[in-house]
């Protein structure tokens, strides 16, 4: 169930529903192309949660120069 705010329009409303249904649509249909490397425009892609269970960053550390430049 999703509850938007009260400051989305009707089009802004209409448009998430298609998405919606366009996913429901491609998941029925058995598209799982579409699914399997999402996300798509991230800045990260898929993170590695067995390595980040296994090996935890507990602490930040700030980034080393060359890093940083990047």
């Amino acid at each position: 169930l999703i509850e938007p705010t009260e400051t989305e329009s009707r089009d802004a409303l209409d448009q998430f529903i298609a998405v919606l249904r366009s996913l429901a649509r491609d998941a029925k249909a058995g598209n799982s192309a579409r699914f399997t490397g999402a996300p798509y425009l991230t800045p990260r892609g898929r993170l590695d949660e067995t390595k980040a269970a296994r090996k935890p960053v507990l602490r930040w550390q700030p980034p080393a120069p060359a890093e940083a430049a990047e």
